[in-house]
């Protein structure tokens, strides 16, 4: 079990570094440019806030734009939030699908290993690269934040994260369960799915009919200006949320465990 843990960390290596510095290292780079643009966004800050859907769907409404607060949330938010969910959709949608796709199943499962310690191996190199890549650039974002010398609140950046943590894991367990039923590498149905999600979760922001069920999307329990702006969680939709994660990897050990792969 070990040894499989540690071939898909490998593996996932230049993955895991090439999201990480580019995700990582563009939203340290828009912390550090905020105090060149301060004095314009407090210009512009007014006439945001009055734009209607466009300003609900961002947050911008809620917070402004010319405060630490409102441009993490609306910038660095946007950028980490989409960037580490395409992050975990793309390693988690292949995880399973690979073997059969690069045909290393015959070799894999003649091995005195059970399905099930597979699964939980590959499973366990996911959760730890999305926590990894989580922790490595969120601390980042704080020293970029220290360096800055503005004033944050740190309880709430905390839990933004946090909840991002969560988004994370729950994409990834999503994709884990589609891909115990794929022979093919779908590449693009994970980044369709996290697209999907981000969409409607903006939808739902400006279109009332939709409001009572922004919980489907993951992103609606992660939402930097709701957390930034109220310090709580959509406790509802993080609750669910949990559940749909939990059910997509029992889904992928019982589907995957009962399969006929091919050679």
């Amino acid at each position: 079990m070990s040894t499989i843990y540690k071939h898909e960390m490998k593996l996932l290596y230049k993955t895991f570094l090439i999201w990480t510095l580019a995700v990582g290292g563009m939203c340290f780079v828009c912390i550090l440019l905020f105090n060149s643009m301060k004095e314009e966004m407090e210009g512009m800050a007014e006439s945001f806030s009055q734009m209607g859907a466009f300003a609900d769907a961002f947050g911008m409404s809620q917070l402004s734009i010319a405060t630490l607060a409102g441009f993490y949330s609306t910038e660095v938010g946007t950028v980490h939030s989409l960037g580490a969910s395409m992050f975990a959709a793309i390693i988690s949608m292949v995880m399973l699908s690979k073997e059969e796709d690069g045909h290393t199943s015959e070799f894999l499962f003649t091995l005195p290993v059970a399905r099930g310690k597979v699964i939980t191996s590959k499973l366990m190199a996911v959760i730890t690269n999305v926590v990894l890549f989580n922790v490595i650039t969120v601390g980042a974002y704080a020293l970029g934040i220290v360096i800055l010398g503005e004033d944050i609140d740190f309880d709430r950046f905390l839990l933004y994260h946090g909840m991002q943590l969560l988004m994370h894991l729950e994409i990834a367990g999503i994709c884990f369960g589609l891909s115990a039923f794929m022979k093919k590498n779908k590449l693009g149905l994970g980044l369709g799915l996290v697209m999907i999600f981000y969409a409607y979760d903006l939808m739902a922001r400006v279109i009332p009919d939709l409001t009572d069920y922004k919980l489907i999307s993951p992103f609606s329990y992660a939402n930097a200006a709701d957390i930034f702006s109220t310090g709580e969680v959509e406790a509802p939709a993080l609750v669910l949320g949990m559940i749909v994660m939990v059910v997509s990897v029992i889904v992928a050990y019982v589907r995957y465990g009962k399969r006929d792969l091919a050679a």
